[in-house]
C-alpha cells in the first residue's frame, strides 16, 4: 500500500540498474519511490559514462575518417576537416539530455515517485532523504560505482582527471598520459588521440586489457600502436603532481628503474569501487566483503531482511547491462516470479575502433582450468563485407569443448564486434555447439559470416581460408 511517505519499494540510485528495476517493479504493480542525488536520471552511465563516451568515440572516429581515412580511395575527396571541440561537446551533451529526459517520461508513465537528494538507510524499511523520513516494505540499493585513484595521485578533474573529467576537457591536450590500460581508459585515450593528442599509456601489468583473452589483447595493442598510442607496460606510477604548466608523473619499471614524464593532462583509469558512502550500511549492519561490496544471497537480499542490492555495489562485472539484469531479476523475485541472471554469459565490450567483444571463458582460463578445447579463428580480412567497407582488422575466435563441442567462449576484435557478439550470446545461453552456429544460415554479405566461419574453423573446415 502506498501513502504519502510510504512505498512498496524504495530504490536508491537511478542508474541503469536502479531505474530499470523501478520501471519493472511498477509494471508488476508495486508503488515505487526512487531517490537519486543527481538532478538528472540515468546515473553514471547516461550522465558521465557509457553514453557521453560513446558519443565522443563516434564523433572522433568521424573526424579521423575525414582526415586520415580511406575516403580518397573510394573516390571521395574534400578539404581538411577542422575540429570545433565546443560543438562536439555540445552534441554529446544533447545526446545525454535527450536520454535522461526520456527516463523522466518513463517514470511519469509508470507513476514512479522521484526524489532528488542523498539517501541514508536508518533501519530496515526506513530511508532518510535530506532529513525527511520515507518508509517502504523493501529497499533496493543501486548506487553504482565511482572511480578510484592511486596513492600519490589526487584527481582534481582539471589536470589530473578521471573518465568523468576526460569527457569535459575544454581543449585537446598536446600530451595526455593515461594511467591504466583497461577498457574505460583505452576508450577515452583513443578519443583524444584521434582529436590530436599524443597519448602515452602507463600500465602496471605486463599487458593491456587485464582479464580479457590474451591473444585479443596482444592483437589490439598492435592495432593501437599503429593508431599512434605509446605503451609503457610493467610500469608503476609513484606519483602525479600538477603544476602551472601541466603534470609531472613519477614512474618506475618493475625492475626499479625510475623516470619522470610530463603531460598537459593525466587521465587516471585504474578501476572503480562501490559507491556506498553515506548510505548508513555499517550502522544498519549490512555485511560487506573485503572490497567494500555489498554481500547478497541468490535473491539479491542482504543479511538484513528487506534490504536488497544490485549492480556495481555487489560482486560481479561492473557493467551497465549486468546491473539492468540484476535489477529486473531482483524485483521479479520480490514479486514471487523466477528472476534469474546468467552471469556466465555477460558480454564485455570495448567500444574503440575496432571494437572488442568477449563472452564466456578466455583461452587463458580454459588452459588454467585444464579443460580440453578446440579453437576456431577467422580473420575479417577474408570476410567479403569487411573488405567491401574497408574494415578488415581483427578476427573472430570461438572456443568449444573438445568432447561435447559446446561453445565455451567467443572473442571478437573488429568492426561492430559489440553487435556481432550477441548472436553468440543467444546461442551460448541455449547451450549451443560450434556445429549449431556453423549450420545456421547467415546472410551474405555480412560481418556475421565471420562468426559462422569461425565456428566452421573449430572443426577445421572454414570455407574462405
Amino acid at each position: 500500500m502506498a501513502s504519502e511517505n510510504h512505498s512498496d519499494l524504495i530504490v536508491i540510485g537511478a542508474g541503469p540498474g536502479g531505474y530499470v528495476a523501478a520501471i519493472r517493479a511498477a509494471q508488476l504493480g508495486m508503488s515505487v519511490t526512487v531517490v537519486e542525488k543527481r538532478s538528472t536520471l540515468g546515473g553514471t552511465c547516461l550522465n558521465v559514462g557509457c553514453i557521453p563516451s560513446k558519443a565522443l568515440l563516434n564523433a572522433s572516429e568521424k573526424f579521423e575518417e575525414a582526415n586520415h581515412g580511406h575516403l580518397a580511395e573510394l573516390g571521395i575527396t574534400h578539404g581538411k576537416a577542422k575540429l570545433d571541440l565546443s560543438k562536439m561537446m555540445a552534441s554529446k551533451d544533447d545526446v545525454v539530455k535527450g536520454l535522461t529526459g526520456g527516463i523522466d517520461l518513463l517514470f511519469r508513465k509508470n507513476k514512479i515517485n522521484r526524489l532528488v537528494g542523498m539517501a541514508t538507510i536508518t533501519e530496515a524499511g526506513k530511508v532518510s532523504v535530506d532529513g525527511t523520513e520515507y518508509t517502504a516494505d523493501r529497499i533496493l540499493i543501486a548506487t553504482g560505482s565511482e572511480p578510484v585513484s592511486l596513492p600519490g595521485v589526487e584527481i582534481d578533474e582539471d589536470k589530473i582527471v578521471s573518465s568523468t573529467g576526460a569527457l569535459e576537457l575544454k581543449s585537446v591536450p598536446k600530451k595526455l598520459i593515461l594511467i591504466g590500460a583497461g577498457y574505460i581508459g583505452l576508450e577515452m585515450g583513443t578519443v583524444w588521440s584521434r582529436l590530436g593528442a599524443e597519448v602515452e599509456v602507463v600500465e602496471y601489468l605486463p599487458r593491456i586489457l587485464p582479464g580479457m583473452d590474451s591473444e585479443v589483447a596482444s592483437k589490439f595493442k598492435t592495432i593501437l600502436e599503429k593508431q599512434g598510442l605509446n605503451f609503457r607496460l610493467g610500469t608503476a606510477v609513484k606519483s602525479a603532481k600538477a603544476n602551472k604548466s601541466g603534470v609531472v608523473v613519477d614512474i618506475a619499471t618493475n625492475d626499479g628503474e625510475g623516470e619522470k614524464l610530463t603531460a598537459d593532462i593525466v587521465l587516471v583509469a585504474v578501476g572503480r569501487r562501490p559507491n556506498t558512502d553515506g548510505l548508513g550500511l555499517e550502522q544498519v549492519g549490512v555485511a560487506l566483503d573485503e572490497r567494500g561490496r555489498v554481500l547478497v544471497d541468490e535473491d539479491f537480499e542482504t543479511n538484513i531482511p528487506g534490504i536488497f542490492a544490485i549492480g556495481d555495489v555487489i560482486p560481479g562485472p561492473m557493467l551497465a547491462h549486468k546491473a539492468e539484469e540484476d535489477g529486473v531479476a531482483a524485483v521479479e523475485i520480490m514479486a514471487g516470479l523466477a528472476g534469474h541472471v546468467d552471469y556466465d554469459h555477460v558480454p564485455g565490450i570495448v567500444y574503440t575502433a575496432p571494437e572488442i567483444a568477449t563472452l564466456g571463458k578466455t583461452e587463458d582460463q580454459l588452459k588454467e582450468a585444464g579443460i580440453d578445447f578446440k579453437k576456431g579463428v577467422f580473420p575479417f580480412m577474408a570476410n567479403s563485407r569487411a573488405r567491401a567497407i574497408g574494415q578488415t582488422e581483427g578476427f573472430v575466435k570461438i572456443l568449444a569443448d573438445s568432447k561435447t563441442d559446446r561453445v565455451l567462449g567467443v572473442h571478437i576484435i573488429g568492426h561492430e564486434a559489440g553487435t556481432l557478439i550477441h548472436e553468440c550470446a543467444t546461442a551460448m545461453s541455449f547451450g549451443a555447439s560450434s556445429e549449431d552456429i556453423a549450420r545456421t544460415c547467415h546472410g551474405h554479405p555480412t560481418m556475421n559470416e565471420a562468426v559462422k566461419e569461425a565456428a566452421l574453423a573449430v572443426d577445421g573446415r572454414a570455407i574462405h581460408i
